[in-house]
């Protein structure tokens, strides 16, 4: 027998007493793991964040090739409405987004964002409780989840933002990520932002127009956000104290409100969709 056979006869040996090979018994195990068969019926849910692993795994198998990560953001929005309004909103959309293009789950919302200058402070920052991060911080915590994700075998990135100052960083992002992979599978979705097109789309289906209060608040978003939450709005509160209404439009009655809500993000939805479908085209 020759040296070498028995230098990985003693190994291999010794490894299964407890020796030197143990993380050959852990790769063991883990690959083992890998393959284990989900022991429970999975959650109905399209955010990554409430899924177990395993489910997740199941869902690439069974074709789920798309994520959607979107951006929000922790910002004041007037003397109302929560300071992660963005977000409130992105749980609503992205939902309905993923859901109607079949193979898609949403990546948790990136609520840490460009908000102003820190030190001096500028933007957003003046006001308690913004939080800001660095234009490159933001794009290198989108370019690292995007890779988190292809690596798991997402096929396409799609990003979406609800706020303005968050559209740079993500084409940059995608741009960056495509070049590096040398594909165009990664998607910024500037259509999601039409912050316009909601508003026309209020005025043609409600007949409801708004005259600006001077706040960094309105009322079509503020329906959204009811329609995920009135909580985040201060509806009750606002009742109470007479304030139930932003640029000129009620919020009173609760019902109508968040029917308008539920109708803009359907339109949202509907535009989001159709323009991921075609740049997936392209």
């Amino acid at each position: 027998m020759s040296r070498f056979r028995i230098f990985v006869i003693i190994f291999v040996t010794f490894s299964f007493m407890g020796g030197l090979a143990t993380p050959v018994l852990a790769q063991i195990e883990l690959e083992d793991e890998l393959v284990m068969e989900r022991p429970i019926p999975a959650l109905n849910t399209i955010w990554i964040e409430e899924m177990t692993w395993i489910e997740i795994r199941d869902a690439l198998a069974e074709g789920k090739r798309t994520a959607i990560v979107p951006t929000g953001g922790i910002e004041q929005n007037g003397p109302y409405v929560a300071m992660g309004k963005h977000n409130y909103v992105l749980e609503g959309m992205c939902d309905r987004v993923a859901r109607m293009l079949g193979d898609a789950l949403c990546a948790p919302i990136i609520k840490l964002v460009p908000e102003g200058g820190i030190n001096p402070p500028t933007g957003h920052m003046r006001y308690s409780g913004t939080l800001s991060v660095r234009q490159e911080t933001f794009e290198a915590i989108l370019e690292d989840v995007g890779r988190s994700l292809h690596q798991h075998g997402f096929e396409w990135i799609v990003f979406i933002g609800d706020s303005g100052g968050n559209q740079t960083g993500m084409q940059n992002a995608a741009n960056l990520l495509n070049e590096e992979w040398g594909t165009e599978k990664v998607l910024f979705i500037p259509e999601f932002y039409d912050n316009a097109g909601v508003q026309r789309h209020m005025e043609d289906t409600f007949g409801i127009f708004e005259e600006s209060e001077g706040w960094h608040d309105n009322y079509w978003l503020s329906a959204m956000q009811v329609a995920v939450d009135p909580e985040t709005v201060r509806y009750e509160e606002r009742v109470q104290s007479g304030r139930a209404s932003i640029n000129g439009v009620s919020l009173v009655p609760l019902g109508r409100t968040i029917a308008v809500g539920e109708e803009l993000m359907r339109w949202r939805t509907d535009q989001t969709v159709a323009a991921i479908l075609a740049a997936m085209e392209r």
